[in-house]
């Protein structure tokens, strides 16, 4: 079995998720269930219908999240020794050569990749590309508008 990188805040949101689902959203479906019930014939009764397909998606995605922390290896990006290397888990600040614009990015595992929060999958070009370089190093990653020629001017183990 693989074991699939995961930072120690995306860890964190699934077990949340995972929490509120077993103890919120199911004893909520289980009596909707039981009252759509409580109106007679099942066959007709759409509150009924509607309560078993959202039982059904809470369900399987309990699952899914069991099964996304049991493969998952936890990456404490803060416990690792700061070499300014680029590694999983970092926040990396790059400098685009052509237009001296700086970005940030921390690099995460795939399920918590979220572009508008600045966190790119381990996966994507950019990361692919930054893997195993050093500040200062220029990189250039192939996109697909183009090739992008960043430098790498912090790595920070946040």
């Amino acid at each position: 079995m693989n074991k699939v990188p995961m930072t120690v805040g995306g860890a964190e949101s699934l077990r949340t998720e995972l929490e509120n689902l077993k103890k919120v959203e199911r004893p909520k479906i289980s009596k909707a269930i039981a009252e759509a019930r409580a109106h007679g014939d099942l066959k007709e009764n759409a509150e009924y219908h509607a309560a078993r397909e959202q039982q059904s998606f809470a369900e399987g995605r309990i699952q899914e999240i069991e099964s996304k922390l049991a493969d998952a290896q936890i990456i404490d990006v803060t416990r690792i020794t700061r070499t300014g290397k680029v590694i999983f888990g970092v926040t990396v600040s790059l400098i685009n050569c052509e237009t001296d614009e700086t970005v940030r990015y921390q690099i995460v595992g795939e399920d918590e990749a979220d572009v508008k929060d600045n966190k790119i999958s381990v996966n994507s070009p950019i990361a692919r590309a930054l893997i195993g370089k050093e500040e200062g190093d220029v990189v250039v990653v192939q996109a697909p508008g183009g090739e992008l020629e960043y430098e790498i001017d912090v790595v920070e183990h946040l």
